[in-house]
């Protein structure tokens, strides 16, 4: 499982065909990927880190607080591009991505146990849907974890 987590000011995501809209205030945007051999490992290894993860200013302005710490919201949003190759060529390849039958029941899985850590519930987008995502990038703080390669 690949993520990508903003610290944010603001974030939305907008599904024109389906008249679906979703918003957070001050939290988390949460981009993230699968592959077919995520489990339940990768999930809470990544939920863990994303509630966990002290990337908000405390009273001294230091990076000190995580999201729960701060009430902050979290929308999660779910992206195969981030397990995009681009070594050969100019089109990526996405192959390494987990097809829609497998990725669906996992992003569910994952907005799940992120909304139980939290105590509250996570906004998301619609899976597969082509979705118009805003955002307000606050910092920028922008973290990029990986479940099989745990160093990035």
């Amino acid at each position: 499982m690949r993520v990508v987590i903003q610290r944010v000011s603001e974030a939305s995501v907008e599904v024109r065909e389906q008249d679906y809209r979703a918003s957070v205030g001050p939290g988390l945007l949460v981009l993230a990927a699968f592959v077919d051999e995520d489990d339940d490992s990768d999930l809470s290894w990544i939920v863990r880190k994303i509630v966990s993860l002290r990337i908000f200013d405390d009273e001294s302005g230091v990076m000190n607080l995580s999201v729960t710490d701060v009430g902050g919201e979290v929308m999660a949003i779910s992206q195969f591009t981030l397990y995009a190759m681009t070594a050969r060529g100019n089109r990526p390849s996405y192959i390494r991505a987990a097809k829609p039958q497998t990725a669906g029941p996992l992003y569910e899985k994952f907005c799940g146990m992120l909304s139980e850590s939290l105590g509250r519930p996570v906004r998301t987008g619609i899976f597969g849907a082509d979705m118009k995502v805003g955002l307000l990038n606050d910092g920028p703080v922008t973290i990029i974890m990986d479940s099989k390669n745990k160093d990035i």
